[in-house]
């Protein structure tokens, strides 16, 4: 199979905002008690915080996490993790059915933040509470000192603000799995007055107003269209989640799924923008794909209800899923322009590239590495190639790419990286890439995960999947030539 690619500086889509490399720690199942926080563990600091994990975590230099929810967020009393840790009350998460202990909180959660490299992206609760609320953590987070609640903060031995500059309002409202699942309107005007007083306590910050749960949801599009029609002039985002998995065993149709996450971006695209034009606005709205991932091995597992901390959503990944996650990466960028922020759901052993063993080691899950390999290496601005390239039809789509790619140019740095995914089971990819206006760029690496069977899984006893280098290959003259490998994960970086 022979395949073409022809990059130039002038096939620039927009800059990469480092945040589409974001991801999502949620009080849901090991997440945070067994993942990021242990007390007790052979690697736990003073606080109780999990040195593996964290070490995981900046290797996957993450700038960006979404906390405390999700679904749990909805019913979430902020208070209640504040404050000495023994006043704290124990709650029933309706969301899940578990019990919470709140022994880990907003400023717990902050110091990990500060140990882990990364910054938070922090969820207020327009479920089961309101504006007044969410403005009362702002101002909690942010001001810095001689008001009730900033003062409250200091004397929880936190004497600087968290200054925290991303805000979403709320989760999935249009749910009905949701508490406090709200109609359009009454979320657009919860949603406006919420972002309205939260600017207000601490200018600056932005917010992101919830979008549907779904593309499947019966009200997608309009509930867009009528929550943003409320509130466009106070929020800087709208929200957008989608999870896919492989139900029928059939890894064509899997692969291909990226075609429908392209067409949903454009349709999210399109009502921001449609909202803009009937408001006669100057401002655009982007977007906050701040939940992402595959999701389906672990969806009916058992669990003990009202147990604290049990073991939910522990999908275990494989070669396949590794594949797509990449793919849904490189669909991302290709929106770039206008996707700012996208989370990865979540980070640490729920539906995660991080899989920890409570009292135990911690592992790379399959998927760990692509997002890895375009966190480090996809900075910068990303560039649309024109792409020549054999074509399949499965059960959902027609003319489906077998080459999923995408190209970075970090100009700053002189580097520049191109990721690709053959999608063909059997077949080599001979990849001739055409590098036009890249006088002096010379490829320096060749990174790819390849030979292995779609459905190899690693473990803590065995990284079966992971990437190996490979031979630089040729450059002649502005062509470059390089074989993909059946059914493979390719990074390929080039430096003047």
């Amino acid at each position: 199979m022979k395949a073409k690619i022809t990059l130039a500086k002038e096939f620039r889509i927009g800059d990469i905002d480092k945040r589409i490399y974001g991801s999502f720690i949620e009080h849901l199942g090991r997440a945070v008690y067994g993942g990021i926080y242990e007390p007790g563990h052979p690697t736990a600091d003073e606080n109780g915080l999990r040195q593996d994990v964290i070490d995981l975590v900046k290797k996957l230099n993450v700038p960006v996490v979404r906390y405390p929810g999700g679904n749990f967020v909805s019913g979430y009393n902020w208070e209640d993790g504040v404050g000495p840790v023994e006043n704290r009350p124990k709650r029933l998460d309706l969301a899940w059915g578990t019990t919470e202990p709140n022994e880990f909180g907003t400023n717990e959660f902050l110091e990990w933040c500060k140990k882990a490299n990364t910054e938070c992206m922090m969820a207020v609760n327009l479920g089961t509470r309101g504006p007044e609320e969410a403005r009362n953590l702002v101002e909690y987070c942010n001001h810095p000192s001689g008001t009730y609640w900033s003062d409250l903060r200091r004397s929880h031995g936190v004497e600087n603000p968290h200054n925290i500059r991303l805000w979403c309002l709320g989760n999935e409202m249009d749910g009905g799995w949701q508490m406090g699942a709200k109609t359009a309107v009454e979320y657009g005007r919860t949603a406006l007055e919420a972002s309205k007083l939260m600017k207000w306590t601490s200018p600056g910050i932005e917010t992101v107003l919830c979008g549907s749960s779904s593309r499947n949801m019966s009200t997608f599009g309009k509930w867009e269209a009528e929550t943003l029609d409320i509130a466009y002039d106070s929020i800087d985002y709208v929200s957008l989640h989608q999870y896919y998995g492989n139900h029928d065993d059939d890894v064509m149709s899997f692969l291909a799924l990226t075609m429908q996450l392209d067409d949903f971006i454009y349709s999210i695209i399109c009502t921001c923008d449609y909202i803009k034009a009937r408001k006669r606005s100057k401002k655009t709205i982007n977007l906050s794909f701040d939940e992402w991932n595959v999701w389906y091995h672990s969806n009916n597992a058992p669990f003990e209800k009202w147990s604290q901390a049990p073991k939910l959503l522990e999908d275990i990944y494989n070669f396949e899923d590794a594949l797509l996650v990449g793919s849904m990466l490189i669909t991302l960028l290709r929106h770039c322009d206008r996707v700012k922020i996208a989370c990865l759901a979540q980070l640490v052993n729920v539906i995660a590239p991080i899989f920890t063993q409570t009292g135990g080691g911690v592992f790379e899950q399959t998927t760990f590495f692509p997002f890895m390999h375009l966190s480090n290496y996809g900075r910068g601005s990303a560039l649309l190639p024109l792409v020549d390239c054999p074509k399949y039809d499965c059960k959902q789509f027609t003319d489906v790419p077998y080459l999923e790619t995408i190209a970075t140019y970090d100009e700053e740095n002189d580097e520049m990286a191109i990721f690709c995914v053959n999608k063909s089971t059997d077949e080599s990819m001979v990849l001739d890439v055409n590098l036009m206006d890249f006088d002096g760029y010379k490829p320096c690496e060749f990174i790819s995960m390849d030979g292995y069977h779609k459905k190899d899984e690693n473990t803590f006893d065995d990284i079966k999947v992971k990437p190996h280098n490979n031979p630089v290959p040729a450059l002649d003259g502005t062509t470059l030539t390089v074989e993909l490998k059946p059914f493979s994960w390719n990074v390929i970086r080039l430096k003047k």
